[in-house]
């Protein structure tokens, strides 16, 4: 059977962001309080985004839809623009964001990975998609599934390895 009080919680490893892998045992009386708020709340909130990846601007169109109604509450960052300077956004690097998504919420905090789409999705108002994709059930699968794609997406989307330092275009044949 099932023990809920001895579920355990484990978060992304990366030391430029918030989350890190560790097993982590929440007594009953904090668990409520033991994950970040994913609401539509946000404010501010910095997404890094890859604009010549055609997955990424797809799904950042569809963001940008989602936020018509509430102009500015999320800033969408191309990276691949010739004037992208990571200092100005936690000395994220380009080629930082390049191996994963990035984000920095209305605190200043630097999410990676998943946390990051669960960051991202929130401030849209998709909390709900967030608080899934960070459910102690789907994250491993999400976590697994994501480093597959950010390993293979240059590859995917025609572009090579020389896209991980520098600047790069799609190839053209």
């Amino acid at each position: 059977m099932f023990n809920v009080n001895k579920v355990r919680i484990c978060l992304t490893f990366l030391p430029s962001c918030v989350n890190s892998r560790v097993a982590v045992r929440v007594p009953p009386a904090l668990r409520r309080h033991q994950h970040r708020n994913f609401s539509s709340e946000s404010a501010d909130v910095k997404v890094l985004y890859d604009g010549l990846c055609p997955i990424c601007v797809t799904e950042i169109r569809f963001l940008q839809f989602l936020q018509r109604n509430h102009p500015g509450k999320v800033n969408f960052i191309d990276i691949s623009k010739p004037g992208y300077d990571g200092a100005k956004y936690k000395d994220i690097s380009y080629e930082m964001a390049m191996e994963e998504m990035h984000v920095i919420d209305e605190k200043d905090e630097v999410h990676c990975g998943i946390p990051a789409f669960a960051v991202m999705y929130s401030a849209v108002g998709l909390g709900w998609l967030g608080r899934l994709m960070m459910s102690p059930l789907l994250r491993p699968f999400m976590d697994k599934s994501y480093a597959i794609f950010a390993r293979n997406r240059l590859k995917w989307t025609g572009r090579g390895e020389e896209c991980t330092t520098g600047r790069c275009e799609k190839k053209r044949h």
